[in-house]
């Protein structure tokens, strides 16, 4: 796969999980994240799993904290001048990632 395919196909799955998240998240919630914020969210979600050393787990099931992925996700936010996000609400789109990637395996 080249550069390009693999580019078009990790903005495909993108919006798949972002068509996901808006399925899952609460009506209220829905307004308040757009698309971009979302996807900012997610990448953030991930550099949490990556830099935490989740990923680099060999157990067959990691537990993972939410409150503290949410935590890193919020303080982020503020460091790179994002809007301000609610701890909760993120740990509600970190759960419906998480069940996504699951789905996904």
């Amino acid at each position: 796969m080249s550069i390009d395919e693999e580019i078009l196909q990790d903005e495909q799955d993108i919006r798949r999980e972002i068509n996901y998240l808006r399925q899952q998240l609460p009506i209220d919630m829905k307004d308040s994240y757009g698309d971009e914020l979302l996807a900012w969210v997610l990448d953030t979600i991930a550099s949490y799993y990556y830099e935490s050393g989740v990923l680099e787990s060999d157990a067959d099931e990691v537990d993972i904290d939410m409150e503290e992925v949410a935590k890193y996700v919020c303080s982020m936010a503020e460091q790179e001048g994002k809007p301000r996000l609610d701890r909760q609400e993120v740990r509600l789109i970190a759960e419906a990632d998480l069940d996504f990637q699951e789905q996904e395996l």
